[in-house]
Formats: structure tokens, C-alpha cells, sequence
């Protein structure tokens, strides 16, 4: 059974940069749409990015422009350049997987969930 394994979150400074990437364990990524979700406490877990199979990508309102999401199955890794981070962008990020050709942005429809990173964005 397939597991992605997110890395690269920490902190930084409003205005900077932060790379995310998640790995699949188990199986190769290419088989999967992949999606980026965040939690902030207290929120629901929402959509941030999402590649398909065929690496056609889609982002929320709230960080098209910023973030950046990419995939390379060669390294069996989906990325998430995120830039002109802002306090708001602060949650527990996570990676999921689907087992379809497109990207959803219904967190029900992803069968395989990290354990998430951390970002924080300060001030």
C-alpha cells in the first residue's frame, strides 16, 4: 500500500519561501493524482494545489500566483514551491493521493494521506 511522506516545512518570515515535497512510499507516484491540503486550527482542511496524471495543475484563489506545484516521477516526488508566504498561509500541510486522473479539491476523494508538515509563517 502506497504512503506519501511530506518534508520541508518549518518556519520563515512573511515574505519568503518555503519548498514542500512529498514522496510516495510503497508504490510509484506516477499511478496517482496528487494533492497539497492544509489545516489550520480551529479550520476545516482545505484545497491548496493539485497535479493530475498528466501533470495538468489547479490551485485555490488564495495562493494562485504563489505557489508552484510540480511532479517528477522519475524521483517518485510531487513539489510545492510556495513564495510570498503570508501569516494567513500558516497550517499543517499535507499530501494526498488519488487514485484517478484528475485532481479533486474534496479532501473525501483522496484515498492516501501523509502525516503532514508544519509551516508557520511569522510576522
Amino acid at each position: 500500500q502506497v504512503q506519501p511522506v511530506e518534508s520541508g516545512g518549518g518556519l520563515v518570515q512573511a515574505g519568503g519561501s518555503l519548498r514542500l515535497s512529498c514522496a510516495a512510499s510503497g508504490r510509484t507516484i506516477s499511478t496517482y493524482s496528487v494533492g497539497w491540503f492544509r489545516q489550520a486550527p480551529g479550520k476545516e482542511r482545505e484545497f491548496v494545489a493539485g497535479i493530475s496524471r498528466s501533470a495538468s495543475t489547479s490551485y485555490a484563489d488564495a495562493v494562485n500566483g504563489r505557489f508552484t506545484i510540480s511532479r517528477d516521477n522519475r524521483k517518485n516526488t510531487v513539489s510545492l514551491q510556495m513564495s510570498s508566504l503570508k501569516p494567513e498561509d500558516t497550517a499543517m500541510y499535507y499530501c494526498a493521493f488519488r487514485q484517478s486522473f484528475q485532481v479533486s479539491t474534496s479532501p473525501s476523494q483522496y484515498e492516501y494521506w501523509g502525516q503532514g508538515t508544519q509551516v508557520t509563517v511569522s510576522s
